[in-house]
């Protein structure tokens, strides 16, 4: 059955969004230790102040001069101690101990949503970034240049599409290792029922992870998988994919929610990332999720009655 949306809730929820955004992150930076961060020099600000200025702005989508607006108007209300220069917020972006305290959040933003949330997906794709690489094109028999790329790997509810669980890698890393710290993460805070994903997932050690937190993987079978002649998980799945296949791929195909995550992330906040360094385009990619799972919490609020609380 296709769930109808509620359009009048949809259409609240977008009016309100952007004053229900900095208000629920206010609310989540205000868990955040206000603690400074070290360095020579001048004293630098709150980290709470820190991570509620780079993920707003990212959340904004303006550069550092023309954000300042948005910014004053947040130290007016109240809702950060100090009003940091637009240098200070693109330097922050670059600062390595923002990546813990961003990944912490993405998890924290999901949590209103635990008791709704048990079936989910996982996936990567990447964000553009400023640099180029270059490499022999055997196709064109020339070299040729292409934009580097970040890949973010996500696990996400099927229902909301809220991120329950994130990591960054680089654009040549391998998808499938990043598939087990994903679950483990989700079902710590979560009910886990269903994962679902595509064939590049697919391994012995990722089908028994998934059991072993007490969930079905729904990861389709390759061509050229042999029958098992061994009992276990492996054996199971393959059975439940070969003579039952209709209803296998039933659940399967709630893997495409995760690609309908990813759209509404770089429909709303782009698919590039401005930063130049490694380190800032790592913290601009999780701050495009975090800005996602407000927004989503944003919706759910109007739809589903959720009163976020962190």
């Amino acid at each position: 059955m296709i769930e109808t949306r509620n359009w009048t809730a949809y259409n609240i929820a977008q009016s309100e969004e952007k004053r229900r955004f900095v208000a629920l992150l206010a609310d989540l930076c205000s868990g955040v230790p206000t603690v400074r961060l070290p360095g020579a020099g001048r004293l630098r600000l709150p980290l709470s102040d820190i991570v509620f200025a780079s993920v707003y702005k990212v959340y904004a989508g303006f550069s550092a001069r023309r954000f300042t607006t948005d910014l004053r108007d947040a130290f007016v209300d109240g809702l950060i101690d100090s009003m940091p220069h637009f240098n200070s917020v693109n330097r922050y972006i670059a600062n390595p101990d923002l990546t813990p305290v961003l990944k912490s959040l993405v998890t924290a933003s999901s949590l209103p949503l635990k008791t709704i949330e048990t079936d989910f997906a996982v996936d990567s794709s990447g964000f553009s970034t400023c640099r180029y690489v270059r490499w022999f094109n055997r196709k064109y028999g020339r070299e040729v240049d292409n934009r580097e790329w970040v890949k973010c790997h996500l696990m996400c509810g099927v229902r909301t599409k809220v991120v329950t669980a994130v990591d960054i890698s680089g654009w040549t890393a391998n998808d499938t290792t990043y598939f087990i710290p994903l679950v483990e993460a989700t079902a710590e805070h979560f009910e886990v029922r269903e994962v679902s994903a595509d064939k590049a997932y697919l391994s012995r050690r990722n089908l028994s992870a998934v059991e072993a937190v007490g969930s079905m993987p729904f990861i389709p079978f390759k061509s050229n998988t042999l029958e098992p002649t061994e009992a276990g998980t492996w054996a199971r799945m393959y059975h439940l994919f070969m003579h039952r296949r209709e209803e296998y791929m039933e659940h399967y195909h709630k893997r495409s929610n995760i690609e309908t995550a990813y759209s509404m992330i770089k429909g709303k906040f782009g698919s590039a990332l401005r930063s130049k360094s490694d380190t800032g385009q790592i913290n601009e990619a999780l701050a495009k999720v975090l800005c996602h799972n407000l927004c989503v919490l944003v919706q759910e609020m109007h739809e589903l009655g959720v009163e976020p609380a962190f």
